[in-house]
């Protein structure tokens, strides 16, 4: 089958097409025949060094979001059948392997694709949706009229934070850069904030919950903003002096690492179906593509969404 490989780590050009044997389903598991492929930062991350896990050595195949096809059924598969279409997060944090023309991985990684999403939106939504239905679910229980700041407003996971807690009925403040404010208005977000021209911690105060998809000294500087009672959700992570400085202040922070839920999904594809959320793909590359995929994501210069054609 067709993949793209990566046989050391670097930069976006040890991507490569390749010709790998196709995965086969054991008992346990669903063979997919990938339609689309998601784009995440743990994609390129992994390819720039081994991050998170510790177990990654090349040569592998990138990528965890993926919409397609069952091909196949173990023997003890009794959730999907061969012609089902589905989409899901596979294996995550391990080993994933998206960026291929299959993929094996337990049914339960996997919801049912509703027939009026596409194959790309669909593969758009795991990672990202996932992240913030569980934030919003397990961590911090976004109610009517609380007020929630998201950085990174217009990228993967902010685009839909920013859609969800709209639907709680929360007061959305975002940061972006200046020429993407219109994207996330239009997303429904009440206030925006230029962060290349702006300090957001001078610019806004007495938030009930930050979004923090952005990391390195954003924790620190959004402390001061949290009014009592709130609470921080880390995506990219919070430094041991950020873990200390929230707890001596008395709020809550949690580091979220996203897991596979398929409930969860197929409430957010319900969601995206009748039209309550929208998952904006920016751009669609086909698979042999996939470094200048990595190359944009890198770059920041794109709304919502990267997505691979297989």
């Amino acid at each position: 089958m067709r993949a793209i490989v990566y046989r050391s780590f670097g930069e976006p050009e040890v991507l490569e097409l390749a010709d790998i044997p196709r995965p086969a389903p054991a008992p346990h598991e669903v063979l997919v025949r990938v339609k689309a492929a998601g784009v995440n930062p743990p994609d390129w991350k992994l390819r720039r060094t081994p991050y998170p896990p510790d177990y990654a050595e090349p040569p592998l195949v990138p990528g965890w979001d993926v919409s397609g096809v069952v091909e196949e059924v173990g023997a003890y598969v009794g959730r999907f059948k061969p012609g089902d279409e589905v989409f899901g997060m596979v294996n995550f944090p391990l080993y994933g392997g998206a960026y291929a023309e299959y993929v094996v991985a337990r049914p339960r990684q996997f919801a049912s694709k509703p027939a009026g999403i596409s194959h790309a939106q669909a593969a758009a939504l795991p990672m990202a949706g996932l992240t913030v239905w569980q934030a919003f679910d397990d961590i911090a229980d976004v109610s009517p009229g609380q007020r929630v700041l998201v950085h990174a407003a217009a990228g993967g996971v902010g685009h839909l934070a920013v859609q969800v807690a709209k639907l709680r009925g929360a007061y959305v403040i975002g940061t972006a850069r200046a020429a993407k404010h219109e994207f996330v208005l239009g997303l429904g977000a009440d206030e925006m904030i230029d962060y290349t021209g702006t300090d957001f911690a001078s610019a806004v105060s007495g938030v009930d919950l930050v979004v923090d998809i952005v990391g390195k000294d954003y924790p620190a500087r959004s402390l001061p903003l949290i009014r009592p009672g709130g609470a921080l959700i880390a995506v990219a992570g919070v430094t041991p002096e950020d873990v200390e400085a929230y707890a001596k202040a008395g709020v809550p922070q949690g580091l979220l690492i996203v897991e596979p839920d398929h409930a969860a999904l197929a409430s957010l594809a319900a969601l995206v179906a009748d039209g309550s959320l929208t998952v904006h793909v920016d751009r669609v590359f086909p698979l042999a593509e996939a470094a200048k995929a990595h190359a944009l994501m890198e770059s920041g210069d794109f709304v919502g969404k990267l997505v691979l054609e297989i």
